[in-house]
């Protein structure tokens, strides 16, 4: 295992890092072989666990929790988010300080720990000033309950906007992003990178996989199993007849011909793939078997060359995404009508 310092924090993290969105009602409903897969990944040298409190509306954070009982607390680097919808009534979502406070001391009971070294807002919030976001994560700073805190999924321009309010008002600011990066999403690599390099951010990013479509079961001229793992939760991503999946099955075509060049599987391609750029730090992998946990540990190994990152620019150029990585979120300026059409009156 290899490690890096995550950005200006001075915690050092594994180049991997162990997500745990598929440990729960979503993925793996087995505690038992949930628990065994965190302990195996420890035992491989990955000492950065990262969970959210709306992974299986908190189970996830409950097995995490399980997992590290008689572990030492202060060699796990330990990650968890917040800011989607906890259960049912208003004022249970988003990034003010009134659910923050209450999301933090949620999540601190269902990971059984005293603190968590990094704290991070799941999406942006339309409804709430960043000022506000960045003064209650400092306070949960100041009060011990948080290490560090970042940002996950923002777009570059909400990145630089918090920045520049924290300098202004003195504030502290946001330590690392978490984007979604992938062989065939890369997008952020005309903006959310270049922007969180230039901040000295760490950023550990998620779906390496593609959402499973990087896992290698999936090839040209071969039906996808639409009835389990990520087709079965996701099925538009994988479907041959929606528009631009065929596109996706091309690429993974010919990418598994880059790894089959360089004697490893695409999946071990996949996971090394974004630890080749200099803004990232670490990289979520997600399984929700042991076997995948195994196969996608091996990638750890692998450092590409110039001629193979050639190859896949070739393949999937530069800044492109193939597929919308980010599927449960959209702007609000996409989403709500009065935000893009006038009023009848002022047309």
């Amino acid at each position: 295992m290899r490690y890096r310092h995550l950005g200006g924090t001075g915690i050092e993290v594994s180049v991997q890092a162990l997500g745990t969105m598929m440990f729960g009602a979503v993925g793996n409903p087995d505690h038992d072989d949930c628990v065994r897969i965190v302990h195996a990944a420890l035992d491989e040298g990955i000492n950065f666990v990262d969970t959210a409190d709306m992974y299986s509306a908190g189970e996830s954070e409950t097995i995490v929790g399980k997992a590290l009982r008689g572990r030492r607390r202060d060699e796990v680097v330990l990650a968890t988010k917040g800011h989607f919808r906890m259960g049912e009534g208003r004022n249970r979502s988003g990034n003010s300080r009134r659910w923050l406070v209450q999301a933090v001391e949620a999540s601190l009971t269902r990971l059984g720990t005293d603190w968590i070294d990094l704290y991070q807002v799941h999406r942006p919030d339309p409804y709430t000033d960043v000022e506000e976001t960045l003064a209650v994560l400092g306070d949960l700073v100041r009060e011990g309950k948080i290490r560090a805190f970042g940002c996950s999924t923002f777009p570059a321009e909400e990145i630089a906007e918090a920045h520049h309010v924290a300098e202004r008002r003195g504030l502290p600011r946001m330590r690392t992003e978490q984007p979604p990066y992938s062989l065939l999403a890369r997008g952020v690599e005309r903006d959310v990178l270049p922007v969180a390099r230039r901040y000295g951010m760490g950023v550990l990013t998620w779906s390496p996989l593609a959402s499973g479509f990087l896992s290698g079961r999936i090839r040209p001229g071969r039906d996808v199993d639409m009835t389990r793992g990520r087709a079965a939760l996701t099925p538009a991503r994988f479907d041959p007849a929606v528009p631009g999946n065929l596109a996706k099955l091309e690429a993974a075509g010919r990418l598994i011909e880059v790894a089959d060049g360089i004697g490893r599987t695409l999946p071990e391609l996949a996971v090394a793939f974004p630890l080749a750029h200099p803004a990232v730090t670490s990289v979520i992998i997600g399984p929700r078997t042991m076997e995948q946990l195994r196969d996608l540990v091996k990638g750890v190994s692998l450092v590409l060359d110039d001629e193979t990152l050639d190859r896949i620019d070739e393949i999937v150029p530069p800044g492109t995404d193939l597929y919308h990585p980010d599927g449960v979120w959209r702007p609000l300026a996409l989403t709500d009508l009065a935000q893009r059409r006038r009023p009848l009156a002022d047309r």
